[in-house]
Parts: structure tokens; C-alpha cells; sequence
């Protein structure tokens, strides 16, 4: 899978069937590098106040659904806080 549209099209379709690799990109897209990573954690920052914070992680190459809900849900509030 290529474009992060792409991905994110997939991630609503199937939260079940996205690659850890393609959930990756995204929070790299919206989030910028992780602040931890190398582990089978990452953690990204997200930019609002009490928990900002994802955390995703790689489970035999896949994400997890509800990491992959977590995903979805801090992208959309970025795009309303951006009007996007």
C-alpha cells in the first residue's frame, strides 16, 4: 500500500487487517518521529494537552485494532483542530 490516504481508506475499512508497518507511516505523517521506538512499542506525540500521546505496537507484523480506532480517532481530532 502506498499513499497514507490509501492507508487510512484500509484502517477504516479493516482496522483488523492493517500491516504494523502501514500504521507506522500514518503516525509518522501526523505525528513526526516517535519518541520511543526499536522496541515492539512506539510512542508518538500528539499536539494537545493531558494525554498526548499514541502508542502503538507491532503484533507478528500487524497492529492491533484498537490501537489502529486510537490512530483514527487523533487524526480526526487533528484535522478538526486544523479545520481540515
Amino acid at each position: 500500500m502506498g499513499s497514507i490516504a490509501k492507508i487510512i481508506k484500509e484502517m477504516k475499512a479493516n482496522p483488523k487487517g492493517v500491516r504494523f508497518n502501514d500504521l507506522q507511516k500514518v503516525c509518522m505523517h501526523y505525528f513526526g518521529n516517535p519518541r520511543q521506538s526499536g522496541s515492539s512499542h512506539c510512542i508518538y506525540k500528539t499536539p494537545w494537552p493531558g494525554d498526548p500521546r499514541v502508542n502503538v505496537q507491532n503484533h507478528k507484523g500487524k497492529a492491533k485494532p484498537c490501537q489502529v480506532r486510537q490512530v483514527l480517532l487523533a487524526i480526526e481530532k487533528i484535522e478538526v483542530r486544523h479545520g481540515s
